[in-house]
């Protein structure tokens, strides 16, 4: 008997280093899982040209190459249906998904934010702009949070979080890598979390 594998599709915009550790993830652990799409709002960036030298299929799309945002919606929505999609990743893809996408996969899409949520979220917080404001704010930690999506930036609910100090002499660049660091291995327990509960 063939036991069915959560087909799993990660949504990028640039160098994929979240969607290349999730990949190494599934074959170390192993999970239940398997990655068959990269979407990108980007024809060219790291994470299409990692999802094609490793034989996962790729679409670029973007509301350009529609007349009306709805219809871009309904055929990202239509895309994930047909390749038969149960779980949504973000990892770092700088375009709010479209609410019927969404609505589509309510409990079934992941977000990873390079901080403790609900603290330094929100429409503009990402990239340095994050770790600009952590340490602007004195705090003596940060670290990188993974959470379902909905229809407000960086509000749904949380799944997993893991903390990184703030140390001192630190500059955006130098916790950026930390909190990267942790993110490496936080997004591939989150979805394993998310596997097991979705057994249950």
């Amino acid at each position: 008997m063939t036991i069915h594998k959560t087909r799993l599709a990660v949504f990028c915009s640039g160098n994929g280093s979240n969607f290349k550790s999730i990949f190494r993830a599934i074959a170390e652990k192993p999970l239940n899982a398997e990655i068959v799409l990269c979407v990108s709002n980007r024809s060219q960036c790291g994470a299409m040209e990692f999802a094609s030298q490793n034989g996962i299929a790729t679409l670029h799309i973007t509301e350009k190459q529609f007349g009306a945002f709805d219809d871009f919606a309904a055929a990202m929505v239509a895309c994930l249906k047909n390749a038969q999609i149960d779980i949504v990743l973000l990892a770092g893809y700088m375009r709010k998904v479209p609410d019927a996408v969404v609505a589509a996969f309510a409990d079934k899409m992941l977000n990873i934010h390079p901080a403790l949520l609900p603290k330094f979220g929100g429409e503009g917080m990402y990239g340095m702009f994050v770790h600009s404001a952590v340490l602007e704010a004195g705090e003596t930690e940060s670290g990188a949070t993974v959470h379902f999506v909905n229809e407000e930036y960086d509000k749904g609910k949380i799944l997993l979080q893991r903390r990184v100090p703030v140390l001192p002499g630190d500059t955006p660049e130098s916790l950026a890598a930390r909190v990267l660091e942790c993110e490496h291995t936080l997004y591939p327990d989150a979805l394993e979390k998310l596997l097991a509960m979705q057994n249950t």
